[in-house]
């Protein structure tokens, strides 16, 4: 088991680096003003709010990215620990991508199997952030996938040993 964990470890600790590489990228190069040059009041309301998810997930993406590193590099692996990382890379990560707290998009799961795109907007965006939220999508798909088995698999297992288990 804890070769499968290490595995999955790596591959999430990559992914992480990957949304936190391509957050920073658009964040560092795209302000309020630049995203609504007209101060159109509604979408200086959604781009502000998708600024502040954006802001808030890359945050918890560095947080995780760095407990799973700090996992990895230690002399003895703690299955335990590294679990619970996992665990919080699909809730803080992979869930905060995909429900923000400001709905600005919205995943549609009917689209996921077409070859579509599945992210849909609450608003038409400027074409920089559409791109990036939908590349941010595909690493997140990707990372949902892995996860979600081991997360209710992790959950289960704590609760049997009579934890909490806090999303």
């Amino acid at each position: 088991m804890a070769n499968a964990v290490n595995a999955l470890s790596e591959k999430t600790y990559q992914k992480l680096k990957e949304v936190v590489s391509k957050l920073e990228q658009f964040l560092n190069h795209h302000t309020l003003s630049q995203l609504n040059p007209g101060q159109d009041e509604s979408l200086q309301e959604f781009y502000r709010g998708y600024l502040a998810d954006m802001r808030h997930l890359i945050v918890q993406s560095e947080v995780v990215y760095e407990k799973i590193g700090l996992q990895l590099r230690r002399p003895q692996f703690s299955e335990e620990a590294t679990e619970k990382a996992l665990f919080e890379a699909y809730h803080q990560c992979v869930n905060g991508f995909y429900y923000p707290k400001h709905e600005c998009y919205s995943e549609d799961g009917r689209y996921a199997y077409t070859g579509q795109d599945s992210i849909r907007f609450r608003k038409m965006p400027v074409r920089a952030l559409r791109e990036v939220t939908v590349e941010l999508s595909k690493v997140f798909e990707v990372m949902r996938e892995e996860l979600a088995f081991y997360e209710s698999d992790y959950a289960t297992q704590r609760r049997m040993q009579g934890e909490k288990v806090s999303h």
